[in-house]
């Protein structure tokens, strides 16, 4: 199966402009989630590493891409993909931008409602934004496939009689039976020994027993409907098949399997700094005066500017995505080794700006997936990818405040977190560096057949 030619403009910066902000309304909150994370650590009074399951799951689990905010992203990621080739890592880096200019203004906006309203208060009036996402879902319109139509709806009375079991004009005939044709007399009548009684006589009518047995045009559509319902199971059977065998084919890339561990360590390890860097500061005896911009909003202001400049960057012919990506995430394992090294709010500052930059690679993990798998697959293996990516979202926060729990102090906890961005980072190298050339390979043109020539001695 495959698409229309991406048109690469058109009704495409319409997909454009509502991705981002399905993003924004999504994901603003949950991205956010560094300044609620405060709140509940002194409203239940638990410690850092239980505490850090709400704001890990808020995230986390939505990004499993089977509730929520996974099925919106997928969805903006994969239709922006559909109508977009040439300009495919711009599209992406427009997109990818919503969610963090929604993790800048949310930060903020959550706190003046938590001041204003309270934790519940805020947290009822985010959710009520989030409801325009179905505004924004009504003007998402796929790309027709190049080999089938869109299938047209079926109106209920133009269904065939075959695949209901019971006919209309068949169920007519039978509530409208008088008892006459049943065989039943309701007449009264006087009995032989003088009591008047109620007589029930045998049928007149000699066809009158054959209403009593099941008729053979209802055999016929049982056996129909059955026939049907196991052709049926079978199809989503072979369904289910296929789609295993896809993943497994998958899973044969090595290049893909090497992603989805890098994702899978990246997210382990970089997702704690935006959900815990406001606590690392008050951990590190950061004054409240000193924070003039919230330590999160210069990492979500930073990862629009990420994903913005290396989408583009993607783009150009020249560069090797792959590598680009490799590099984000080796250089991310070397700022969070750093943060132990920062008591200061100026250094905090700069490796959150660090570290939000470099997480703006989300926005060519798409373009990077397109390239190892391609068009076609995109949907199926940027699902795998995301449910990974939300494992490790999920997993990353509490592990990181276990450590605190143990060593009270956050220094552990980061070098443990830039061990796993660095290994995920390596692993993704030793894969790509000698079949990088596997996932976007051609075959190479046949040879031109060598030419002899023969010249012919004269007997002169």
């Amino acid at each position: 199966m495959g698409f229309q030619k991406s048109p690469d403009g058109g009704w495409g910066w319409v997909i454009v402009v509502v991705s981002f902000f399905t993003q924004f309304l999504c994901y603003g909150s949950p991205l956010a989630v560094g300044v609620l994370y405060v709140e509940w650590l002194d409203a239940f009074g638990e410690g850092k590493g239980k505490t850090a399951w709400v704001g890990s799951l808020a995230s986390g689990v939505g990004l499993l891409a089977s509730l929520g905010c996974g099925l919106l992203y997928t969805a903006t990621v994969t239709i922006t993909c559909q109508y977009f080739d040439s300009r495919r890592g711009l599209a992406l880096g427009l997109i990818s931008t919503g969610s963090s200019v929604g993790l800048f203004i949310y930060a903020a906006l959550q706190r003046m409602l938590i001041e204003f309203y309270g934790l519940d208060g805020c947290l009822l009036i985010v959710g009520a934004l989030a409801l325009n996402i179905l505004a924004c879902g009504s003007l998402m319109r796929p790309l027709q496939t190049s080999d089938c139509p869109f299938p047209e709806k079926i109106a209920p009375e133009n269904v065939p009689d075959r695949y209901s079991i019971y006919n209309e004009k068949e169920k007519n005939q039978e509530e409208t039976m008088t008892f006459q044709d049943k065989g039943y007399s309701n007449e009264d009548k006087c009995l032989p020994n003088g009591d008047w009684g109620r007589e029930t006589s045998l049928p007149k009518n000699p066809t009158g027993a054959a209403h009593t047995k099941e008729p053979e045009p209802y055999k016929k559509k049982v056996v129909e409907q059955t026939n049907f319902c196991k052709q049926l199971a079978k199809r989503k059977w072979q369904v289910y098949r296929n789609y295993c065998g896809e993943t497994a084919s998958l899973f044969k890339n090595k290049v893909f399997s090497a992603l989805f561990v890098a994702i899978l360590l990246f997210d382990i390890g970089g997702f704690p700094p935006s959900l815990l860097m406001e606590d690392v500061a008050r951990s590190y005896h950061v004054r409240e005066e000193d924070l003039t911009i919230p330590l999160i909003s210069i990492f979500g202001i930073m990862t629009a500017v990420g994903k913005l400049l290396l989408g583009i960057l993607a783009d150009f012919k020249w560069v090797n995505t792959l590598y680009l990506y490799v590099a984000t995430l080796i250089i991310t394992g070397l700022a969070l080794c750093a943060i132990p090294l920062a008591k200061s709010y100026v250094t905090l500052a700069i490796l959150s700006g660090i570290l939000g930059f470099l997480t703006g690679n989300w926005s060519i993990f798409p373009y990077v997936t397109t390239k190892t798998v391609g068009i076609d697959k995109l949907a199926h293996a940027y699902g795998i990818l995301m449910f990974f990516a939300g494992l490790g979202n999920s997993l990353g926060p509490p592990i990181v405040g276990w450590f605190y729990d143990w060593t009270q102090t956050y220094d552990i906890a980061f070098y443990f977190s830039g061990f796993c961005v660095l290994l995920g980072g390596f692993i993704l190298l030793l894969a790509i560096l000698p079949c990088w050339g596997m996932c976007n390979q051609r075959l190479p043109k046949p040879a031109a057949p060598t030419t002899f020539f023969y010249k012919v001695a004269s007997n002169v």
